[in-house]
């Protein structure tokens, strides 16, 4: 509105005051900006694809870290587990069986064996003295001599021939034949871990204290690999999201504590600017003039204290106050 000065003085008051009324008229900025609860939810899923056998939780339920959250059908995973145990057992009995010398019954028969053949000796030793002696009286031949001295001979070798078996029933199997026994019993612990771990990932605990948000699948239903059965929403995983115009940008910073109110909330909540966008929201693609301006607003999120935050839903809208000028 102009008023020129060429105008009566009655008319330029009254081009004054229209001009103050015009000003007194003029929308004031609001006290609180708007915005609504975010929560930061934990989604928990099985990695193996799988029929849901149980689910331990409903919607609303506050449960804590590690409690019971679902299961998934397992009979093929404790087959295949049971299956594996049993191999690391057959594995491990036959290290056992290599580290040691053949059976306690095995080597008496052995010992029998070369009892005999050393009584077999000295009866071959006595003849063959016996013999000598009759030679040297003229009443036997040297033929005969060399006979007796023969089955000396022969049975001091069945001797030594059982001694050794002796020997060897009492020595373990050699050390290559140790080393690939202890390495298949290796081999068979790493699966029987592998299907143990597997059976694991059928049972789903808590990872975190929290509360059921929601719950994406029913027992019996098919749950594929990867995809969450529930959501959970710690506590401190609640947040306020809120715009600010670019011109009231300048009043805000990371760490600054603000005031907030929702409905039903009570008091105001004590919440702290944790993150502030690098770039305006709701802008048109085209030149910034001083009216377009005012149409930018800057997404900022707030943390509420531990306290505060089982107030707020996610959702829920907010009102955060504008920070008088000079507060922390």
């Amino acid at each position: 509105m102009f008023c020129r000065v060429s105008a009566s003085p009655v008319a330029r008051g009254l081009c004054a005051a229209a001009a103050l009324a015009l000003a007194a008229c003029s929308p004031e900025p609001p006290a609180t900006w708007s915005g609504y609860a975010v929560g930061d939810f934990v989604y928990v899923a099985a990695p193996l694809a799988g029929t849901l056998e149980s689910l331990q939780v409903r919607a609303s339920d506050t449960v804590a870290r590690g409690a019971p959250l679902f299961e998934l059908e397992s009979a093929s995973e404790a087959a295949a587990r049971d299956e594996a145990a049993a191999r690391l057992q057959a594995a491990q009995a036959q290290q056992a069986n290599l580290e040691k010398g053949r059976r306690a019954d095995e080597q008496a028969v052995i010992r029998a064996q070369l009892a005999q053949a050393q009584v077999a000796l000295a009866l071959a030793q006595r003849e063959v003295e016996r013999q000598q002696r009759l030679l040297a009286q003229g009443f036997v031949s040297l033929a005969q001599v060399d006979d007796a001295s023969t089955r000396q001979r022969a049975a001091a070798a069945r001797v030594d021939e059982l001694s050794a078996a002796l020997r060897v029933a009492q020595l373990p199997a050699r050390g290559d034949e140790q080393q690939a026994s202890r390495a298949n019993v290796a081999a068979a612990g790493g699966a029987l871990r592998l299907l143990e771990r597997q059976l694991e990932k059928t049972r789903r605990f808590a990872p975190v204290a929290g509360v059921v948000n929601d719950v994406f699948f029913r027992p019996g239903e098919f749950v594929p690999a990867g995809q969450p059965v529930l959501a959970l929403l710690p506590p401190g995983n609640i947040k306020l999201r809120f715009f600010v115009p670019e011109a009231e940008l300048s009043g805000i910073r990371l760490g600054q504590s603000l005031a907030a109110r929702c409905d039903g909330c009570g008091a105001p909540l004590q919440v702290r600017v944790s993150h502030i966008a690098g770039q305006a929201e709701y802008t048109p693609p085209v030149i910034y003039s001083n009216a377009q301006r005012a149409r930018l607003v800057f997404m900022v999120e707030a943390r509420p204290e531990p306290a505060d935050a089982a107030r707020l839903h996610p959702g829920q809208p907010v009102d955060v106050e504008r920070p008088v000028a000079g507060t922390p």
